[in-house]
């Protein structure tokens, strides 16, 4: 028995998991459940890039209410963008590999009844 391709570990996670582990904290955690680590990596750089964005545009001076919404917006749209791109990869493994088995099914039938 061989290790499960890549496609294989995303096609059978759970798409919608992925999905809201990715909106609810905002920081890639679904892309952990689905064992896609440089998309996670890449989604905490992006986090820490907007954060560190915000905190030498701001200096020493406290964020008015508008920055703040400025800066929760930012995260909020980080947090959409790695929803969608996870339940599109979820996606389109699933029907690769569904694809897959149904080529595997078809070329194993022999016989009189095919």
């Amino acid at each position: 028995m061989s290790d499960p391709s890549r496609e294989e570990v995303l096609a059978s996670s759970r798409g919608w998991i992925a999905s809201f582990l990715n909106f609810l904290p905002g920081l890639g955690s679904g892309y952990l459940y689905q064992r896609r680590w440089k998309s996670y990596f890449l989604t905490i750089a992006a986090s820490t890039a907007w954060f560190a964005l915000g905190f030498f545009l701001l200096g020493d001076s406290e964020p008015s209410q508008r920055e703040q919404l400025i800066g929760i917006s930012g995260l909020f749209f980080i947090s959409i963008v790695t929803v969608i791109e996870a339940n599109f990869a979820f996606k389109k493994a699933s029907n690769k590999a569904k694809t897959e088995k149904e080529k595997i099914i078809s070329s194993s039938k022999k016989g009189w009844f095919k």
